[in-house]
């Protein structure tokens, strides 16, 4: 946990780039629209269709008020990484190192990049990336939860029947929310961990 917090408590480098990543994931539903009649509203029937599941990965940076999602079909270790060779490579080229903080699922490893690329190329984007693991049972500690709660109310809470139709939809909210500089201004520093959550210290008498 304090590890984390120190993490936080470092100032803005633009050159060094602190992301916290998680993912989440919708399912598509196509709901039956009853025809309207003259002079009546349209109505909805409570049958729906389900269309599949989209997973969203998530990387979130709050000091540079920027966040990326990236939508796919699946969410395994392979996409994983290809999301972690998308942020290295396009959104977080210029950095000299990537900062990380993520959570302890069993695909946030650097294993999968070896599952997804060439040892040499694996390689080259471990080196580019310093990892930060939340303490199990303690994911709260990662911005990006507060982040993807945000998504959900604000896009992802209506009704979406296909994979192209929830892209549109968020990337429009992705452009809306760095346009205007949105973040989340943490406030749990070391100090209230060590005050507020004593009893997870050990005693030294």
């Amino acid at each position: 946990m304090e590890d984390v917090l120190d993490v936080y408590q470092q100032p803005y480098d633009p050159l060094r780039s602190v992301v916290c990543l998680d993912e989440t994931n919708r399912q598509l539903i196509e709901k039956r629209r009853i025809p309207a009649k003259p002079r009546s509203v349209e109505r909805e029937d409570y049958e729906y269709r389900r269309c599949g599941v989209v997973d969203l990965f998530v990387a979130f940076e709050p000091l540079a008020c920027k966040r990326v999602v990236k939508l796919t079909h699946t969410r395994t270790a392979v996409d994983f990484a290809h999301f972690l060779r998308e942020l290295v490579d396009i959104h977080y080229s210029h950095c000299e190192k990537n900062v990380l903080v993520m959570d302890n699922l069993n695909i946030h490893s650097i294993a999968s990049l070896y599952k997804a690329f060439e040892p040499a190329q694996a390689k080259r984007i471990i080196q580019q990336l310093e990892i930060h693991y939340t303490p199990i049972h303690a994911s709260w500690l990662n911005m990006v939860e507060i982040e993807i709660g945000i998504l959900s109310r604000q896009c992802l809470s209506q009704s979406l029947a296909s994979f192209e139709e929830m892209h549109c939809q968020v990337n429009a909210w992705t452009l809306y929310r760095n346009t205007f500089c949105s973040t989340v201004h943490w406030r749990f520093s070391l100090d209230n961990a060590r005050c507020k959550l004593r009893k997870l210290y050990p005693v030294i008498f």
